[in-house]
């Protein structure tokens, strides 16, 4: 995926001027936001359970090295088999062999981030390889040949509408008469192709939301039943996860999954909770004939014991981006890689580099709307701060913006001169505000007034007014 997180701005400005993405994010609220809230509410313990996931991650990623090993012993114990890459390059390689090895053409695909993140259904397809989405949602962005705009919902920039176009553009099989005017109808369209294709395929591709140190297993949560088919119909089954994803026991991804399902989609469970232990073994009645699970770290050692450490608890939810006003206005194609919203504005730095993505963290207005959902209390304005004094300190913004930063340093270490200055640049914008109180031009504040006017201040300054009322 080509990372376009640099021209933020510009893609923003193209969504903001996007009619059908603007009336497909209107869809946030009542699809998110209302329904966390209800199902936060329906459980007053939820805050204690907030703790208590964080406490988990926290101490599994202080003995991160620990499960690991465990996890990896557990899994040959097993008869699986576990790939460690370190990069992106190292991970695409180690699946290809897999599926070279087993002689496949078609893979099925459950939803995972990780495996946008290492770009690998273009590199499987360049490599002769037919990678299928089989969750709805992600075959539909497929189709599109779009990624995901957000975490548990890759398909929330985009209307019926355009759905209904795209499965008569693709599926040419359709009879121009049928209705697909319904969501029911196009759910069942889109079973009817992608049923067969579990069975064509002879590896299965899934992700993970939470691997298990004490058994060796990896458990995915869904609702549609997709990631079941995909990793008990192919011979093969590929797990692909980050190191982070590790906890340390089954009653604490049971801890967890009582926040995450909550945060992110205002249902108590998802549907299915599937735990995956190794491949079939004798006597039962599905499964792989071979097991394997891709570790990758791709960048995320160095979080570890760094100022972004936190972010690393990330359970991928979506819930700061939910109720994200910036999210909101642009959508997710806008931050310009895999993560949007406020955890992609930290965690994006941390794994391109701030140099590609510093607008990212500037796109925030600082409301803590998204500290405050977040289920493992993820700090995510403080991260958003720390890259901007990296940001800063590299001198990557710019030259107006650090000048800027320096005079009012200047001033703010000097409280009288501040005092003088404020109160003089008060009294100037009032007047030049004249009677509508509003000011269409300000100095040094063009990106402001290019697109809506400033309310001209009224009266004294803060400081004054305070000192006023302290006087007897």
């Amino acid at each position: 995926m080509r990372i376009t997180s640099p021209a933020f701005k510009e893609n923003a400005r193209l969504a903001l001027a996007d009619p059908q993405l603007q009336q497909a994010l209107g869809n946030v609220r009542s699809g998110f936001i209302d329904k966390r809230e209800t199902a936060v509410d329906a459980l007053p313990e939820f805050e204690a359970l907030r703790d208590s996931a964080r406490a988990i991650k926290d101490h599994a990623l202080q003995n991160l090295d620990l499960y690991l090993e465990a996890y990896e012993a557990k899994v040959l114990a097993s008869g699986g088999h576990v790939h460690w890459a370190e990069t992106a390059e190292d991970a695409r390689n180690i699946i290809l062999g897999i599926c070279r090895s087993a002689g496949a053409r078609t893979v099925t695909k459950g939803k995972s981030m990780i495996t946008e993140e290492i770009a690998l259904n273009e590199f499987l397809e360049e490599n002769g390889i037919r990678p299928v989405e089989t969750d709805l949602v992600e075959y539909i962005i497929q189709l599109r040949r779009e990624h995901p705009s957000h975490i548990i919902a890759p398909a929330v920039h985009v209307t019926q509408a355009q759905v209904e176009a795209d499965f008569r553009r693709v599926h040419d099989h359709l009879p121009v008469a049928r209705d697909l005017s319904e969501p029911e109808a196009l759910l069942g369209e889109a079973r009817r192709v992608l049923r067969s294709k579990y069975f064509e395929a002879d590896v299965g591709i899934t992700g993970a939301n939470f691997l298990v140190a004490e058994t060796g297993s990896s458990v995915i949560v869904t609702n549609e039943g997709n990631g079941d088919l995909t990793q008990i119909l192919g011979k093969v089954h590929v797990v692909v996860a980050s190191i982070e994803k590790i906890v340390p026991t089954l009653e604490d991804t049971a801890q967890i999954l009582r926040v995450l399902a909550r945060s992110a989609t205002g249902q108590d469970m998802s549907v299915y909770t599937t735990v995956s232990t190794g491949p079939r073994r004798w006597g039962d009645p599905d499964g792989p004939a071979e097991y394997h699970v891709v570790i990758i770290d791709n960048g995320r050692s160095a979080m570890l014991g760094s100022d972004f450490q936190d972010m690393l608890r990330c359970i991928r939810c979506g819930a700061c981006m939910n109720h994200c006003p910036v999210y909101h206005a642009v959508g997710g194609h806008a931050y310009g890689w895999v993560y949007p919203g406020p955890m992609g504005a930290v965690l994006t730095p941390s794994l391109v580099g701030v140099d590609k993505a510093g607008h990212l963290p500037n796109a925030s207005t600082f409301c803590g709307r998204c500290e405050s959902v977040c289920p493992m209390k993820i700090p995510l304005p403080r991260m958003m701060r720390h890259w901007r004094e990296r940001e800063f300190e590299r001198a990557l913004n710019p030259a107006a913006a650090r000048y800027g930063l320096k005079a009012w340093a200047f001033l703010a270490r000097r409280p009288a001169l501040y005092q003088a200055v404020t109160a003089t640049g008060m009294r100037l914008l009032s007047l030049l505000g004249g009677r509508k109180r509003r000011l269409s031009w300000l100095p040094l504040g063009g990106s402001w007034t290019k697109h809506r006017e400033f309310p001209a201040p009224e009266g004294s300054t803060f400081l004054r007014q305070m000192k006023a009322r302290a006087r007897p």
